[in-house]
């Protein structure tokens, strides 16, 4: 399943790969006769097809997941406390590993994270919390864009910085974040042969709150300097939580739409918001599983309808998702169909395009990845059909949109290399990547005193609500 933009099937086919990139695409007979491979992988009975890119997503939450889920507050109290108050170096490096890892497992070749969440918490007091998230993406294989940027306001921001259990509270402001950011870009965005790139971040702010003229005036300050790194860089813009009336104002007020920048949720927009982002190439990333998506509504048919470039993201793995972006791609169609009543909507293949072409022209990558083309990077995967769910052995698009899951995944290769096959991780060892998840979010638990936050509420069980 090429992807290509024939969107070409080929029954029987093969994928050669020279070093990074792939070398030739067609059927397995014309393959074998033109190379002499030195290595083979038994594809039979398995669809051969681009890696999945996961679209937007959030540090930490691997590690944080349903801590406090049972009500949004609380979860989003238990990110505050742990990202600002509670976390490491190593419990950044731990959240990485098994973030990448999960990702890798379920097919996902290529994300976009920011470096925290929750309530716009942004882990960039020190440069050593992103290049740790960093070096742990990097060792699991995956290719990633890491979004880092300022926090919401009021500034200054506490941190907590930890020394084995000593604690010291720091006081950050705006401009220290900013230089955070730039530092993690000339350290890690696409140096050497890294699958890292760095993109610029900056919180969304919704016109509706009571804001001040100053206030106002602060936002439009620091919004420009943000933009303006990201231009300076040539980098991904960044932005997390749209919804009515966001998109104008960050038009109107900031000047932040274009072609490089990418927008999340996007729950409830305008038609005006809508055309916009069309008159600007503004991208779009639509989180069907979301908290978000339950508030509001993304107007994904709307927006593609528009010619506006939409893919799907996994908003992380909090408090109740996965990083399996099948899982994501089967949302999104019952939650648009629903919404119409109409089963018409999202096609099998539109859905597979919000995960691989579509998903690579949003992050400006189409040329290098996104489908199987020669002269592209050889991020595949192999997902495998021999399985009662995913049988008869026909109707390909079907089976991987309808029915396929992140377990399904059997190898992935990303730049040319095989980080699984069979089901085994070549990059990392998963017992130890497990391991330590545990004992970093035990730490940070301890360090925040929020044990209370695992106990099972009142009405878990027998009603019909919290």
């Amino acid at each position: 399943m090429t992807m290509d933009p024939a969107r070409q099937i080929i029954e029987d086919g093969a994928v050669a790969v020279l070093g990074d990139k792939i070398a030739a695409v067609g059927t397995t007979r014309k393959i074998l006769a033109t190379f002499n491979a030195k290595q083979e992988i038994d594809a039979s009975r398995k669809v051969i097809m681009p890696g999945l890119i996961d679209g937007h997503a959030h540090a930490g939450h691997a590690l944080v997941k349903s801590l406090g889920a049972n009500q949004l507050n609380a979860w989003n109290d238990a990110c505050y406390k742990i990202y600002q108050e509670g976390s490491d170096e190593e419990f950044w490096y731990a959240d990485g590993q098994l973030s990448a890892l999960e990702r890798l497992k379920c097919g996902t070749t290529t994300s976009v994270t920011l470096l925290g969440g929750g309530d716009n918490i942004m882990r960039v007091d020190d440069a050593v919390y992103g290049s740790a998230h960093c070096k742990a993406t990097q060792k699991v294989g995956i290719r990633e864009f890491l979004a880092v940027g300022p926090g919401k306001l009021p500034f200054p921001k506490r941190f907590v910085r930890w020394d084995g259990d000593s604690r010291q509270d720091v006081m950050v402001n705006f401009e220290r974040q900013m230089k955070v950011t730039e530092e993690l870009i000339h350290r890690w965005h696409r140096q050497g042969n890294s699958n890292i790139s760095i993109c610029v971040a900056f919180p969304t702010y919704n016109p509706a709150d009571d804001t001040s003229i100053q206030t106002l005036n602060d936002i439009k300050s620091m919004a420009r300097d943000a933009r303006l790194l990201s231009k300076k860089y040539k980098l991904l813009f960044v932005q997390d939580g749209h919804k009515k009336g966001t998109i104008l104002f960050a038009h109107k007020e900031m000047d932040l739409l274009g072609p490089e920048a990418v927008f999340a949720h996007n729950i409830d927009i305008t038609a005006e918001e809508i055309d916009l982002c069309r008159q600007t190439n503004t991208k779009i990333v639509h989180n069907p599983s979301a908290i978000f998506s339950i508030i509001g509504r993304c107007p994904v048919p709307e927006l593609l309808d528009a010619g506006v470039t939409v893919f799907l993201g996994s908003d992380g793995v909090a408090p109740d998702r996965s990083y399996d972006m099948f899982r994501h791609m089967f949302q999104c169609m019952h939650y648009h169909r629903t919404f119409f009543h109409d089963p018409s909507y999202l096609p099998a293949g539109k859905i597979i395009e919000m995960v691989t072409i579509d998903a690579a022209k949003g992050l400006g990558l189409e040329n290098e990845i996104g489908s199987l083309e020669v002269g592209k990077k050889a991020d595949i995967i192999l997902v495998d059909m021999y399985k009662p769910h995913l049988y008869p052995l026909n109707m390909a698009p079907y089976r991987i949109a309808h029915y396929a899951n992140g377990g399904d995944v059997d190898t992935v290769i990303v730049n040319g290399k095989i980080l699984m096959e069979n089901r085994q991780v070549k990059s990392v060892v998963e017992s130890d990547v497990l391991d330590l998840a545990q004992k970093m979010i035990d730490k940070a638990i301890d360090r925040t005193q929020l044990q209370s936050l695992k106990e099972l509420p009142d009405r878990f069980w027998g009603h019909s609500k919290f």
